[in-house]
């Protein structure tokens, strides 16, 4: 007879990474060199241990490439003993803002043709290519975890325009007003075909905490 066929995962977190070391307070982005800072090191671990403690066997794990995902990434597998599997399609989105600092690269006119369609957005990475590739890799996440719950640590943007897109709002939105703190925990279900979301948590302090460079 064959071998019984295991069930896919349970459920899939959406984890963002903790505070970043950004003394500059610029949008770091993609650039590389932005690591967690002191605080946000403790973030990622509240996030891991809000995780361990729900008693839901986590069995495997997503991190996007970038360092502070990574180090985000780092206390959750230490927790459950497992290898980070590292994918690009969970990163952050391009962005032409990358490296100024938002405040005084709004005040420039040669700026705002970058504005001149915010439902694209004109300055950067396309909202539905964000979510076509987050969805992606989401469900291959979900298939290849047998059993037990699957995490995937990523950024503000994607997970933020992966939420509305489930929730079929617009896409288009106030950054301003994203429900997505740092190392919150934003958890689905996969119905068949279709994702819905099931729970949101906040596990980590984040008073004082400094998050002005997401995309």
């Amino acid at each position: 007879m064959p071998a019984a066929r295991l069930h896919p995962a349970a459920r899939l977190h959406l984890v963002r990474h903790g505070e970043v070391h950004n003394p500059e307070r610029v949008l770091y982005g993609r650039l590389p060199g932005f690591h967690l800072s002191d605080d946000g090191r403790d973030m990622a671990r509240f996030a891991a241990e809000h995780l361990k403690a729900q008693g839901r066997p986590v069995t495997s794990l997503v991190s996007s490439p970038l360092e502070r995902t990574r180090e985000s990434a780092a206390p959750i597998a230490e927790l459950f003993g497992l290898t980070p599997v590292i994918d690009a399609r969970v990163l952050e989105p391009t962005n032409v803002f990358e490296g100024k600092r938002m405040q005084r690269a709004l005040r420039n006119p040669l700026n705002w043709w970058h504005l001149r369609t915010p439902a694209l957005p004109s300055w950067g990475e396309a909202y539905l290519d964000v979510v076509e590739r987050m969805q992606a890799a989401m469900r291959d996440a979900w298939n290849r975890t047998p059993s037990g719950d699957a995490v995937i640590v990523s950024h503000q943007l994607p997970i933020w325009i992966t939420h509305l897109s489930v929730a079929g709002l617009p896409l288009r939105h106030d950054p301003r007003r994203r429900r997505c703190d740092l190392s919150s925990i934003t958890s689905f279900e996969l119905a068949g075909d279709v994702w819905r979301e099931v729970d949101y948590v906040e596990p980590a302090p984040t008073a004082g905490a400094v998050d002005v460079g997401a995309v």
